[in-house]
């Protein structure tokens, strides 16, 4: 659990009979399938497949740069929008920048941005124990997409009734986004991008669908994958004694979010990196670009004295960054 998450985001007390969990944790389990779940991503897989043959046989390239664009949009939209915005509020947005990236986030669709928030601040409070929506201790499989494939775990349902959600509530953008999710994410997430292409590009509804459906899966997995490679692979300089890890690949494919051991020692950085270096982080400067202009403000970083404090205090004496020689690879297997 990163040590400052409670000066950014209010949690309400819980009851005295909860036990303290203590990551790593995993207590023994048994799994209730969700089977529509089940269904429902074996089709995505399948489409993805398909749609990715498409993409390289029959898509024209106006589809290609297309489908780009909105996996671009999408990944900012929840990595800008409902990580760094909404769950940490790491920074501030005026109304114009919380709507386009509450269609960005919606273009993603992983449910709406306030169930991604609500069980976002409740993975950094429960890091990696049974409270944890996907708990990294269970193995890559469970925490990468197993968890959606299976009922909640009781300690995530009872715990996260504790988790304060006001501000969430409160916002008239993330309200709209909630009240009217079935028929807006589904005409901004599937429909558009389908008739989009068919009507400007000249694809046919198969190679529209399918390619869709590929980029939406691909959106999946390029978050997917900082709940999983990035809690089990990669150095730890800022604190040795948790999962998450840095990993400049999961960086890369993330648009910034596997430096992920500073992440969760320093959850309300609005860059969720350290010491400027920005050029695997493409959602600070996304947020750079709006602050430039006035609609992203209250912009919050840890000062490179309290980083290198905190790494010299708890870090496991690796670094990637910039406090002396660079000693390891990307994304080696230190766990």
């Amino acid at each position: 659990m990163a040590p400052d998450i409670s000066s950014m985001e209010t949690v309400v007390q819980e009851p005295e009979q909860f036990e303290k969990l203590v990551a790593p944790q995993a207590a023994p389990r048994k799994y209730k399938i969700v089977y529509k779940n089940l269904i429902t991503f074996g089709y995505g897989h399948a489409a993805t497949i398909y749609g990715f043959y498409l993409l390289c046989t029959t898509a024209t390239w106006s589809t290609v740069i297309f489908s780009y664009i909105l996996l671009a949009l999408a990944a900012i939209g929840i990595t800008a929008g409902a990580h760094r915005l909404w769950t940490h509020r790491a920074y501030k947005a005026k109304m114009p920048l919380q709507i386009i990236l509450m269609v960005m986030n919606t273009l993603a669709f992983q449910n709406t941005a306030t169930d991604w928030v609500r069980d976002h601040r409740l993975h950094h409070r429960y890091s990696d124990t049974d409270a944890d929506p996907h708990n990294a201790t269970r193995g890559f499989f469970y925490s990468h997409v197993g968890w959606l494939l299976v009922r909640k775990h009781e300690e995530v349902k009872r715990r996260g009734k504790f988790i304060d959600m006001s501000d969430i509530y409160a916002n008239p953008v993330l309200r709209f986004q909630r009240k009217y999710a079935i028929p807006f994410i589904g005409t901004v997430c599937f429909v558009l991008p389908t008739v989009i292409p068919m009507y400007f590009f000249g694809e046919t509804f198969n190679t529209a669908w399918n390619i869709a459906v590929m980029r939406y899966v691909f959106n999946l997995h390029l978050s997917f994958f900082v709940n999983s490679a990035a809690h089990l692979w990669g150095n730890k300089p800022y604190d040795r004694n948790i999962k998450p890890a840095q990993c400049l690949p999961i960086s890369f494919i993330s648009f910034g979010e596997g430096f992920h051991n500073y992440h969760h020692v320093f959850p309300w950085d609005y860059r969720t990196a350290e010491l400027g270096n920005n050029w695997l982080n493409a959602t600070t400067l996304f947020i750079n670009f709006f602050a430039k202009i006035g609609w992203a403000y209250d912009l919050k970083t840890a000062s490179d004295d309290m980083i290198k404090s905190r790494a010299e205090r708890t870090g496991d004496g690796t670094n990637m960054w910039g406090f002396g020689e660079k000693r390891d690879a990307p994304c080696d297997r230190s766990e």
